[in-house]
């Protein structure tokens, strides 16, 4: 079974970890080498520096055909990006982003993005930790459509959706509801941009 991690912040390289020990072939790529100090120095899979959003870098390291790809950094847009490539350019079998945003979370889902969205995760642990109800809200969104994607038929384009936290413009969605010592690294890519590790 192959793995790929776009983010090794400290979700990234804790699964990074798990699935290596697992007997997994796993592959991390991160576009800062610190990142990689958070695995382990029993890590036996590779970590690339690079970024992950961009489909040349993900070929030449060898994403393509994942059975699993996690985008794990700390922005949505590039979790999108990420994810939207490992599905329709490199035959992802199961694919999720970190979408932080509810509201995008679950609008991604609906056009075929499995959503992992830790503000729902992080707001139902609080509440039940502190005795309250806690609301209903998926802490993965499976996605809907696995056939649709971001940008396909009259869909909004990834840069409405990108925009989709902006206050009154859940409306403008299809179906969204405002919610109640390790490895060494490669050479960076040229033309990498300047965003950082998962936290």
């Amino acid at each position: 079974m192959k793995a790929v991690i776009v983010g090794c912040g400290r979700v990234g390289a804790a699964l990074a970890d798990e699935l290596d020990r697992a007997g997994w072939q796993v592959l991390i790529i991160d576009l800062l080498t610190s990142a990689f100090d958070r695995l382990p120095s029993s890590f036996k899979g590779t970590a690339q520096r690079g970024d992950g959003t961009d489909e040349d870098t993900l070929r030449q390291y060898g994403a393509s055909d994942a059975d699993l790809f996690l985008a794990l950094t700390e922005g949505d847009n590039r979790n999108v990006m990420a994810a939207q490539l490992a599905i329709e350019a490199l035959g992802a079998r199961r694919c999720i982003a970190k979408i932080n945003d509810p509201v995008r979370a679950e609008a991604y889902a609906h056009l075929g993005i499995a959503s992992l969205c830790r503000t729902n995760l992080m707001t139902t642990a609080v509440l039940g930790y502190a005795g309250q109800a806690a609301p209903v809200h998926p802490g993965i969104y499976a996605p809907e459509n696995p056939h649709v994607h971001v940008g396909e038929g009259t869909e909004p384009s990834p840069v409405a959706l990108a925009n989709a936290g902006s206050p009154g413009a859940a409306a403008s969605l299809p179906g969204a509801a405002v919610p109640a010592g390790g490895p060494t690294a490669s050479a960076p890519t040229p033309g990498a941009g300047p965003t950082g590790s998962e936290g």
